[in-house]
């Protein structure tokens, strides 16, 4: 499996590695044009707003054209989009590009959509645990690099950088990366509209995890957005040592991903696994108005980096299940314009909170958040237990 999946890791490794120079220094570089807090939300918002618009359009192109070719539009985008921003003069011009790049972006579902195409449902789990392996790896050397080119040669360098890898990375698709749908697969597919977003939100099998996906990950864009601030709030962590924790946060994910989540997935099966990654995640943001000093930080973001690695593995897997081959890239397209509803909504909340009132309710927010999806999660996999037992009977019933 390791062997039909290494060019679409490959390519996610680099492509991740240039989009994690950004999520450290976004926030510095907005606070550099004497922005509030709120406007570090509100930037990240605007690449989140675009995406919930293309999201679902691109993963169902992708089912008809192909993911290939999608993937080629998003990296244009994102090359664009790094290109203006090292060049940013104002917020407005921060703003633009980030629009740029949530308009052409179809990566997240639509590699996931990939790796859904090549693998049996039964290694599922395992496959989006190598992603995610090569996601985190990214998050090791991005933000690092980032963070000492910043801090040397200001913000352009490292952006122009992200460019250059998304000028590879866009390369190695055209050359590298083969197609994961047969033609015959794309023919059948029609065109999406509003009714194909809308059969997935009410469809009985999928809506349910749509529903508890999107409440988990108004939770985890409002931490995103905030976590920088955060951090600097309370141990006072600048750009450079803000960077250099996401990467030992890379660090951590690899492993967790290449050594441990893939069999604790496979192990437990996605339902069961989607729940323990919440309650971990949960813990995590337990902590977050006591950790001010550097050991319980520490332990806040080895329990969310836990819970994280084992949600990113788990509910895609669990998604791709659930979904008709047909219409797999459709709804992996929702959940990643799903997620980006998310993005659009919570970080201008969390980080107004957060620059209003402090650390406590902010975490609240997030708490509160987590607390309803775990709570999704146990009645979900509940019913989902229920169901074979409750039609047993009339199977019976019928033989008579």
């Amino acid at each position: 499996m390791i062997l039909r999946l290494l060019p679409i890791l490959g390519i996610t490794f680099i492509d991740i590695l240039g989009f994690s120079i950004l999520i450290p220094l976004l926030p510095f570089l907005v606070k550099k044009f004497d922005a509030p807090d709120v406007m570090v939300g509100v930037v990240f918002a605007s690449y989140s707003l675009c995406q919930l618009i293309a999201g679902p359009l691109w993963g169902n192109v992708s089912d008809r054209i192909g993911r290939k070719m999608v993937l080629i539009v998003s990296q244009v985008g994102s090359t664009i989009s790094w290109t203006m921003l090292a060049f940013a003069t104002s917020i407005p011009w921060v703003l633009f590009s980030r629009a740029i790049e949530g308009f052409s972006g179809g990566n997240i579902g639509v590699t996931q959509a990939y790796v859904g195409d090549l693998v049996e449902p039964k290694r599922r789990g395992e496959a989006f645990a190598y992603v995610g392996a090569a996601f985190s790896a990214g998050f090791v050397f991005g933000p690092a690099t980032g963070g000492w080119l910043a801090e040397r040669y200001g913000f352009a360098v490292p952006f122009l950088v992200a460019a250059g890898l998304q000028v590879l990375t866009l390369l190695l698709t055209i050359f590298m990366l083969p197609e994961s749908r047969g033609k015959a697969a794309r023919d059948a597919q029609t065109a999406v509209g509003l009714r194909d977003i809308g059969r997935s939100l009410t469809d009985r099998a999928v809506a349910p995890v749509l529903w508890l996906r999107l409440v988990y990950t108004f939770a985890m864009y409002g931490w995103f957005s905030a976590m920088t601030l955060v951090l600097h709030a309370q141990l006072g962590w600048d750009v450079a040592q803000t960077s250099y924790v996401f990467a030992a946060f890379g660090v951590l994910q690899v492993i967790l991903q290449l050594a441990v989540v893939g069999r604790v997935v496979d192990a437990l099966g996605n339902r069961v696994a989607v729940n323990l990654g919440l309650g971990l995640c949960l813990a995590a943001f337990l902590l977050v108005p006591f950790a001010t000093s550097f050991w319980l930080a520490v332990v806040l973001l080895v329990l969310f980096g836990c819970g994280l690695s084992i949600e990113n593995s788990s509910f895609p897997a669990l998604a791709s299940d659930l979904s008709p081959d047909d219409r797999r890239g459709t709804v992996l397209g929702v959940v990643s314009g799903l997620d980006s509803l998310a993005g659009f909504v919570m970080p201008p909340i969390v980080t107004g909170v957060l620059g209003a009132f402090g650390v406590a309710p902010a975490a609240a927010i997030m708490i509160g958040l987590v607390s309803l999806a775990f709570v999704m999660g146990l009645l979900q996999a509940r019913n989902a237990s229920a169901q074979p037992a409750a039609t047993a009977p009339a199977a019976g019933a019928a033989a008579d």
